[in-house]
C-alpha cells in the first residue's frame, strides 16, 4: 500500500516583472506574515481547548487577512478571481487568480508567501498474502480485555473516503453533518469512496470481526472522516487546509467538541526533501491534543527518504515492519529532511494486512499506510484509558512502550522501535505525571468585582508531589495555593481590571521542574446600566388639547431594576405634566394636558430616571398652537347701478382647533344704503352672504367697506369694494 506523492501542478515566479500576455488563472495559496504559535492547552477538558483554540485562530486570520481578502474582493469584481477560501487553522487564503493578482498579493507587505497549489495523487493498494497476527502483535487484544475497546472514542480519516456500506464501518459511522465532509463538494451529503484506500485504512482502525475475525485495533471506536481527494483521485492543497479546518470543529460551532480524538494520514508528499506547507494545520492539531499519524512512505531502503508532512516536526511518523519484525524494504528511511532527527518515529505491522475493502468484501494490503493506522487505533485506545492526554504525552506514551528492534535504541529504519499498545499503556500508569483543569474556562465580571475559578489537579501514573499554582494575565490567588499529593482542587480568586475586554489567564501547576498548564478567561463587561428614550421627541397641540409621549426604558448589561420617573420644565401657565407609571421597568407615557389660555410656543420637558445611584435623562419638545379662525370676502369688488343690490361671500375656517361662534359685521356703507346678512353668525366654520341695498338716492362713487368678523377676544377683518353708478 503506497503512500501518496504530491506534485506541483503549477509554479508560479512572483517578481513583480511584467506578465506576458495571456494572464492565466492559476491556483494558490496565499500564506500571511502573521502566523500564529499554536497555544500551549495542557487542560484534560476538550471543550474548552478546542473553543478556545478555535476562537483564537478564527480572530487573528480574520484581523490579519482582512486587507488581502479586501484586494481579492475587488479583484473578484473585475473578474480577475473566481474563488476565495479564507483558511483560519493556517492563517492562509485558497484562490483561484490571475497571475498578475497573485503577482500583486505577493508584494502586499502582509503577505508571507503566495505559493502554487499543490496536487497529490491518490493512494493505492497492493494485494498480498494474508497475515492476521498483526493484532496480537501489538498488544491491541490485551488492552480489549481491560475494557478498552475504544468505546467513546472517535478517530478521523483523511484520505480517499470510506465505504459506510461495509458491515464493518455502517454501525461505527459517528453519523449527522458533523461526521463527514468533502471539501471539494462532489459528495457533501453521504461517505462514499471511489477508490478503496481510505475503507482500506479504516478498517485497520475500527473493523470488528463480521468477516471471521477481529481486523481493527480499536473496534469501539467510532469514526468521521475528510474526503480530501477528490473523484479523480487528486488532492489540491486547499481542500486538505480545509480537511484539517473541519477536523478541529466539525459542526461549525465552536460550543460543541465533536472534534476528533485522533487523526490518521496515510498519504504523503515527495520524498526526500522538506515541505512545511501544513506545518501550521498539524501545529495547531496537537494544540487541540489531537496526535497528527502520518504514513511515513514507501520511499525505502535508501536513507533519508523521508516524505512531508510526514517528517514536519509535529507530524507523528509510521513504518513498516512484516510478521518477523523485520523494516519493509519500501518503509521510508530517516534521518527526516524537516530535523535531522530520528526517523521514522515508530512502526507497526505492514505486510499483509487484512482489513475492509469496497462492497463489503476484504483485501491483504502492504505498506506504511496500513502500518500508521493501526497506530492510530491503538492511540483510541490510550485515550479511552487516559483522557485528556496532551499530544506530547500521548507520543511519548506509544514511544516509551514500543519494542526495541534493530540497533539498540532509536535509528532511521525503525525509530524507537514496534507499537506495542499494552506497553504503552502500562508507562502511562506507572510514569507519575498531572494534569490541570479550569472550570469554567470563561467567566464575566464587572470592573472591580471577583471571579472564581475552581482549578482540579489530576495526578495519574502514580504522581503523588504537590502541585503548587500560579496564574499569569492577571493578578489573582489560589485557596489553596499548592494542591498536596497531586490530586484535588482549588479556586482562584481574580479581581476583574477596570478596563472592559476579555484576558486570557494561563493557569500553571508545578512540581519540580515539571509543569502543566490551562487556559481560562475573564470578560469585564460594563456594569448594568439603562438608558431613556422618547416617541415620538417632538408633539404639537392646541391650547386646552392633551397629547401623550411614550418613554422607552432600555436595559444593558444584564439591568433588571426599577427606574422611577420625573417630567420637568413645563411652566404651569401652559399646562400639566405627568407620568404613569411612575416605577416602570419597560414603559411608561408621559402625559400632557394643556390650559385653554397657554400662550403659543415651543416649550422643552426633561424626562429625568432613578433607579438606585443610577440616573438619566431624555428630553422632548412640545409646540403649543392658539386656536383661531381666518376670515375672507369675496368678490373683492361689486359694481352696481342705484337701487341696485350688491352680494358677496364672508369665508370662515377654523385654526388650530377653533371651536368658537364667529360674528360678521360691515362698516364703510355709502350713505342711503343698508347691508343684511344670510348665515351670520358662523358656527366654527363656514360662510355667511352679506347683501348691500343701493337707493335712487345712493351717493355715486367708490366705497371701500370693511368686513369684521369677531369671536371673543379674536378680531379679523377684509375689505371689498363697492362701485356705485
Amino acid at each position: 500500500m503506497k503512500s501518496v506523492v504530491m506534485a506541483a501542478v503549477s509554479s508560479l515566479v512572483l517578481t513583480g516583472a511584467a506578465v506576458p500576455t495571456p494572464d492565466p488563472f492559476v491556483d494558490v495559496i496565499v500564506v500571511m506574515k502573521a502566523q500564529q504559535a499554536a497555544p500551549t492547552i495542557a487542560a484534560p477538558n476538550r471543550r474548552d481547548r478546542l473553543r478556545l483554540l478555535e476562537q483564537a485562530l478564527r480572530n487573528h486570520a480574520d484581523t490579519t487577512q482582512r486587507g488581502a481578502r479586501d484586494l481579492l474582493a475587488v479583484r473578484r469584481k473585475q473578474g480577475r478571481v473566481t474563488s476565495v477560501v479564507p483558511l483560519w487553522i493556517t492563517n492562509a487564503i485558497g484562490a483561484r487568480v490571475r497571475s498578475t493578482v497573485a503577482a500583486e498579493l505577493s508584494r502586499r507587505p502582509d503577505v508571507l508567501a503566495v505559493r502554487p497549489s499543490t496536487t497529490i495523487q491518490a493512494p493505492s493498494a497492493a494485494a498480498s498474502s494474508p497475515v492476521e497476527a498483526n493484532l496480537a502483535t501489538v498488544n491491541a487484544p490485551a488492552l480489549w480485555d481491560l475494557g478498552y475497546r475504544g468505546q467513546g472514542m472517535v478517530v478521523a480519516s483523511m484520505d480517499t473516503g470510506v465505504d459506510a456500506s461495509h458491515p464493518e464501518l455502517a454501525a461505527r459511522w459517528r453519523g449527522g453533518s458533523n461526521s463527514w465532509y468533502d471539501p471539494n463538494g462532489q459528495h457533501p451529503s453521504s461517505p462514499v469512496d471511489l477508490n478503496g484506500h481510505g475503507t482500506q485504512t479504516m478498517g485497520a482502525m475500527v473493523g470488528g470481526d463480521a468477516g471471521g475475525s477481529s481486523i481493527g485495533v480499536a473496534p469501539g471506536a467510532q469514526w468521521i472522516a475528510a474526503k480530501i481527494f477528490n473523484d479523480r483521485g487528486q488532492a489540491s492543497s486547499t481542500a486538505i487546509h480545509l480537511g484539517y479546518q473541519w477536523l478541529l470543529d466539525p459542526d461549525g460551532n465552536p460550543a460543541t467538541p465533536d472534534a476528533p480524538n485522533v487523526v490518521n494520514n496515510s498519504w504523503t508528499m515527495a520524498a526526500g526533501s522538506c515541505n512545511l506547507e501544513f506545518q501550521p494545520d498539524l501545529r495547531n492539531l496537537r494544540a487541540a491534543g489531537i496526535l497528527p499519524v502520518f504514513a511515513a512512505g514507501n520511499y525505502g531502503p535508501t536513507a533519508g527518504t523521508s516524505a512531508s508532512p510526514a517528517n514536519n516536526p509535529e507530524a507523528f511518523a509510521v513504518g513498516s515492519v512484516d510478521g518477523t519484525g523485520v523494516v519493509d524494504p519500501y518503509s521510508s528511511r530517516g534521518p527526516s529532511a524537516c530535523t535531522q532527527g530520528t526517523y521514522p518515529q515508530l512502526v507497526a505491522p505492514g505486510t499483509g494486512i487484512r482489513t475492509t475493502d469496497l462492497y463489503g468484501g476484504y483485501i491483504s494490503v502492504s505498506g506504511t499506510s496500513i502500518a500508521a493506522p493501526q497506530v492510530t487505533g491503538a492511540l483510541a485506545l490510550l485515550l479511552q484509558a487516559v483522557p485528556g492526554m496532551s499530544a506530547d504525552r500521548q507520543q511519548a506514551a506509544l514511544q516509551a512502550g514500543a519494542v526495541d528492534l534493530g540497533t539498540t535504541g532509536p535509528d532511521n529504519d525503525y525509530g524507537t522501535g514496534r507499537l506495542d499498545a499494552l506497553a504503552s499503556y502500562n508507562w502511562l500508569r506507572s510514569s507519575p505525571d498531572f494534569a490541570v483543569a479550569v472550570s469554567p474556562s470563561a467567566a464575566t465580571a464587572q470592573p472591580g468585582s471577583t471571579a472564581t475559578y475552581t482549578v482540579t489537579v489530576s495526578g495519574s501514573g502514580g504522581f503523588s508531589g504537590d502541585v503548587a499554582l500560579s496564574v499569569s494575565g492577571l493578578p489573582g490567588t489560589f485557596s489553596p495555593s499548592v494542591v498536596a499529593s497531586g490530586n484535588g482542587t482549588s479556586v482562584l480568586t481574580v479581581t476583574a481590571p477596570a478596563s472592559t475586554g476579555t484576558t486570557q489567564l494561563v493557569v500553571t501547576g508545578s512540581s519540580g521542574s515539571v509543569s502543566r498548564t490551562a487556559l481560562a478567561s475573564l470578560t469585564v463587561v460594563p456594569p448594568p446600566d439603562y438608558s431613556l428614550t422618547a416617541t415620538p421627541a417632538t408633539r404639537t397641540v392646541s391650547a386646552g388639547a392633551s397629547t401623550t409621549y411614550t418613554i422607552g426604558i432600555n436595559p444593558a448589561n444584564g439591568f433588571t431594576g426599577d427606574v422611577a420617573l420625573s417630567v420637568t420644565g413645563l411652566p404651569p401657565s401652559v399646562g400639566t405634566a405627568s407620568v404613569s407609571p411612575a416605577v416602570a421597568h419597560t414603559t411608561a407615557q408621559l402625559a400632557i394636558t394643556t390650559a385653554a389660555s397657554a400662550p403659543a410656543g415651543t416649550y422643552g420637558m426633561t424626562v429625568s430616571g432613578t433607579s438606585g445611584s443610577l440616573t438619566h435623562q431624555v428630553s422632548v419638545t412640545l409646540v403649543v398652537n392658539r386656536p383661531d379662525f381666518t376670515m375672507t370676502a369675496s368678490p373683492a369688488s361689486v359694481t352696481v347701478t342705484r337701487s341696485q343690490t350688491a352680494t358677496y361671500t364672508a369665508s370662515v375656517s377654523p385654526v388650530n382647533g377653533f371651536t368658537g361662534s364667529v360674528t360678521l359685521t360691515v362698516s364703510g356703507l355709502p350713505a342711503n344704503a343698508s347691508a343684511s346678512w344670510t348665515g351670520n353668525p358662523v358656527a366654527t366654520s363656514g360662510n355667511a352672504t352679506l347683501k348691500i341695498r343701493t337707493t335712487y338716492s345712493t351717493a355715486r362713487g367708490t366705497f371701500t367697506l370693511k368686513v369684521a368678523a369677531s369671536s371673543g377676544s379674536l378680531t379679523h377683518q377684509a375689505t371689498v369694494t363697492l362701485v356705485v353708478r
